[in-house]
């Protein structure tokens, strides 16, 4: 059986008319419809003879023995959010199953291969994303949180997952999953507008953006808004309008991919009669590198004491959440810009802004790299997403040309490993 990428466009075809409408995909994790994608999927790989098994977290695995225990891992998530895409989460497996066809029918591979469809990658029902692959790498560690999660129906997350033979408390024994991953390869829609702006199908990631996530509160004085004259106010949002705005070229100086947003502002009292006396203000900042993360967030700090000078205000900084830069492995990332130029004849190396499994599976120590093909506009968690099929194709064909170059030097690294004990 040779590969055929057209078969991958035409399965997720099949499977958005099986789990969407008209408002999108609608494959939420821990649902019937994720369900019912997760058995359609189960249907689609057992022509290859690989065999199933789902994990403590609730990961989907397809294991091809191979002729070492060590194993090479492709996967993605096929959970997505409501009124989704058709590719976000879904391509990585699709592919993936077509890479596999074409491995079975060759005969016994070097090394074992492993599929994997993580479970609730995207965390749309409890706000808790990663969280199948957070808990195969070790890193699920906000279990005591989780049990207090409730849907917006009232149904406590621990209850959601039991429907689905999860037992929270055991989630973590999914670490043993990843005893004998030698590498991990995912493929994945850019979710950006990057590769469009470049007139380029597809790019090589080389790791995912760390990130300070601050709560910014600005607090001043109410006074009458009529009665006040403008060089008398101590007026909170004017510090975080300033901040908003400088931003902007904190981003530009640190440079190389830096990006702040300014989330959102509530304003008490939050009347138009009235100068505000609080600005809460949400800050968000990225970067691959960890030092010029660090820059990022010096300099807003820095400028957030200059801008309450200014306006005669107090600001207070609160880390919301933070977490450090994630590289690639080094030598997948030559790899996987080798088999790009060799398909599409171009490649380009970018950063990933959003998370993804692979982050996690590279946390754990597995040597990891993602490939991503170009999002039409850069689109993604909306019905409007889209990729050309021809892209989705070369998608599928760099894939397969990536895991080919993985398993030949993955099996020569353990064999001249075993020579050597």
């Amino acid at each position: 059986m040779s590969l055929s990428p057209e078969r991958t466009v035409a399965e997720l075809r099949e499977l958005q008319e099986l789990t969407g409408d008209e408002n999108g995909a609608q494959r939420v994790a821990w649902t019937e419809t994720w369900e019912r994608a997760r058995q359609w999927l189960r249907e689609k790989v057992v022509p290859t003879g690989a065999e199933e098994e789902i994990d403590e977290a609730g990961n989907q695995w397809f294991t091809l023995p191979g002729n070492s225990e060590h194993a090479l891992l492709l996967g993605g998530h096929i959970d997505s959010v409501p009124s989704g895409g058709w590719l976000d989460g879904s391509l990585n497996v699709m592919a993936a199953i077509e890479v596999l066809r074409r491995i079975a029918e060759e005969g016994t591979p070097p090394l074992t291969v492993r599929l994997v469809n993580w479970a609730d990658e995207e965390g749309a029902r409890f706000g808790r994303s990663l969280f199948g692959s957070s808990a195969a790498a070790g890193s699920l560690d906000d279990q005591d949180d989780l049990r207090g999660r409730r849907d917006a129906e009232g149904i406590a997350l621990p209850d959601a997952l039991a429907e689905h033979g999860v037992d929270l408390d055991r989630a973590l024994e999914a670490r043993g999953q990843l005893a004998n991953a030698a590498a991990y390869l995912e493929l994945h829609i850019e979710q950006g507008p990057v590769l469009e702006s470049l007139d380029l199908p597809l790019g090589v990631v080389l790791g995912t953006f760390g990130v300070e996530r601050h709560l910014v509160t600005w607090r001043g004085q109410a006074a009458h808004a009529g009665s006040t004259p403008m060089d008398k106010r101590r007026d909170a949002l004017a510090g975080a309008a300033k901040l908003a705005l400088e931003i902007r070229p904190i981003a530009a100086e640190v440079g190389d991919g830096a990006v702040c947003t300014s989330g959102g502002v509530v304003c008490r009292p939050g009347i138009v009669t009235s100068v505000v006396e609080t600005a809460e203000q949400l800050l968000d900042q990225r970067h691959l590198d960890a030092g010029k993360l660090a820059r990022l967030l010096e300099l807003a700090q820095a400028a957030s004491r200059r801008f309450a000078q200014e306006e005669d205000v107090a600001v207070e900084w609160e880390r919301i959440w933070s977490i450090q830069p994630i590289p690639f492995d080094d030598r997948l990332i030559e790899l996987a810009d080798e088999s790009i130029r060799e398909i599409a004849g171009s490649s380009h190396r970018l950063p990933s802004g959003p998370l993804h499994d692979a982050a996690e599976v590279a946390r754990a120590g597995i040597p990891t790299v993602m490939v991503f093909v170009q999002s039409l506009r850069g689109l993604s968690h909306t019905k409007l997403e889209d990729t050309k099929e021809e892209h989705l194709e070369l998608a599928v064909q760099a894939l397969d040309r990536l895991t080919t170059k993985a398993l030949g030097g993955l099996h020569e690294q353990h064999r001249g490993s075993a020579a050597l004990r």
